[in-house]
């Protein structure tokens, strides 16, 4: 038997699974990773936790699955995106937590970079928006704020890279400082038509080039796991972003098929093949994972908080002792009652991108219960995955594409039923969730395993993708944007409040 095991580093959890050459998960093991806010706004992860949790669950993967280190075809790694660390290339040690892609602390300096007219730069060779959002403004916070980081950084003594150039370090024992080029395109510091680093954006960011990765295909030969992490020297062959990696683990290959990751936050992906796109509609176009071969691109969008909102309903409200419980409170009423929730927490993502908006509740009345707000939670995360698929559908259009007809869902929350059915009927089309839920993973392992001929071509991948559900569409379109209405005046207040 080939096996093949996935790093998944989470926002909230560093897991691993081992996967056979039939694309089946054989056994996976997750934990949690701490968040710290040391500020309102301000999100930050241990950089040695997220390895330390990392190389823990790979250890315990392996052991459950009965799988040897040698029996391994290949490792691969999927990350969260955007999160920026910097490290001593000489001791490997963090010199500050690792920023995370929630984090606003950037936005002052990202207004500056408005103001001074950047936007039109950024967009053209990025595909992006100049936001907190993405990896670039964290650096140049750590270089400006850290002391005697600058220095340090123009001498070459540090590495920056995304939390997958931080594992593949770690690996490889400080033998290699790479990185794919989907995770390179979230940094708001890559040319995505040039496949490099672009150096007029590093100029005007003042961050030294020594700092960064190199930038490889994310089905390719990155380096050699040491022996002793594992118990064998193992390859690492596949590296993408989380939500590429989904991507590509839902086998949407051809231009037009999309796909909606509900996690943390919320990511809807539509492949537009080898046509970058820019979009008129508030998303962002990013490369997707591929092997070696022409640039391949997607319209994306991002929610903020999608998943999280359940959290804050757990931990900040404690309206439920497990986040599993929501989907029963939820469904013990028969709508949200008229409560909208916009959980704006850390500013609002695609397609509105409002940095200073902040959640509200509206809508409430006596009558309301902790029942109707888990609901209006919820919805919450199926309407602002609705505002995407409608923006993208615009984009599509005037691409001349064809209307989305399907949508394939994955994430931890895209096994709640509840949730499910209701964004088939907000979205008008069917709703599929795959057997293997977990494709981030799943995408990772299938670039490993590309690289090293368990599979010859994407075809042969994407014969292996099978259906578990389909979430056929049960409301008129006159419901749906009366819904899509209501949710629209609450973002509205949101943004004004």
């Amino acid at each position: 038997m080939t096996y093949l095991l996935a790093l998944d580093q989470g926002t909230s959890s560093s897991r691993s699974i081992v996967f056979d050459a039939d694309g089946r998960p054989l056994a996976q093991a997750q934990l949690e990773l701490p968040q710290s806010y040391p500020q309102p706004g301000w999100v930050e992860h241990d950089p040695i936790e997220i390895w330390r949790g990392q190389l823990d669950t790979a250890r315990q993967a392996l052991a459950q699955a009965g799988v040897a280190a040698r029996e391994l075809a290949a490792i691969g790694i999927t990350n969260q995106r955007e999160t920026a660390l910097v490290w001593d290339r000489a001791t490997g040690q963090p010199v500050h937590p690792a920023i995370v892609w929630q984090d606003r602390r950037t936005e002052p300096l990202c207004a500056r970079l408005r103001e001074d007219g950047l936007e039109p730069l950024v967009r053209e060779r990025t595909g992006l928006v100049i936001d907190p959002y993405f990896s670039a403004t964290k650096i140049a916070w750590l270089l400006e704020q850290v002391p005697g980081l600058r220095a340090r950084a123009e001498r070459g003594e540090l590495a920056f890279g995304t939390v997958d150039s931080w594992l593949l370090w770690q690996l490889t024992g400080g033998a290699v400082h790479a990185t794919d080029v989907s995770n390179a395109s979230r940094t708001m510091l890559f040319d995505v038509h040039r496949s490099d680093w672009d150096a007029e954006l590093l100029a005007r960011l003042d961050i030294p080039p020594a700092l960064l990765p190199r930038v490889q295909a994310s089905s390719s030969m990155f380096g050699t796991a040491r022996a002793d992490l594992l118990g064998a020297p193992v390859p690492i062959t596949g590296i993408a972003g989380d939500q590429q990696a989904a991507l590509f683990g839902q086998a949407c290959f051809a231009p037009g098929m999309a796909k909606n990751t509900y996690g943390t936050g919320c990511f809807m992906l539509m492949h537009t093949g080898n046509r970058f796109q820019a979009s008129a509609n508030g998303l962002v176009t990013t490369r997707t994972a591929q092997a070696a071969g022409q640039a391949q691109y997607a319209l994306e969008g991002s929610v903020f908080v999608a998943g999280a909102v359940v959290q804050w309903l757990r931990d900040g409200l404690r309206a439920i002792s497990r986040s599993a419980d929501i989907e029963a409170l939820a469904a013990s009423v028969p709508d949200a009652g008229g409560v909208s929730l916009v959980p704006a927490f850390t500013g609002l993502g695609a397609p509105y991108w409002k940095p200073d908006a902040r959640g509200t509740l509206t809508g409430m009345t006596r009558g309301t219960t902790l029942a109707h707000i888990a609901r209006a939670a919820l919805e919450s995360i199926g309407c602002q995955s609705a505002a995407l698929l409608e923006a993208m559908s615009r984009d599509a259009a005037a691409a001349g594409a064809a209307p989305l007809s399907e949508l394939r869902v994955d994430g931890g929350a895209s096994v709640n039923d509840l949730l499910m059915q209701f964004q088939a009927d907000l979205l008008g089309i069917p709703v599929v969730r795959p057997q293997v839920a977990e494709t981030t993973a799943l995408g990772a392992a299938y670039l490993a395993g590309l690289a090293t001929g368990v599979w010859s071509h994407e075809g042969e991948i994407a014969s292996l993708w099978q259906r578990e559900r389909v979430f056929e569409p049960a409301w008129g379109r006159d419901r749906a944007a009366e819904r899509m209405a209501q949710w629209e005046r609450a973002v509205r207040q949101a943004v004004a409040g």
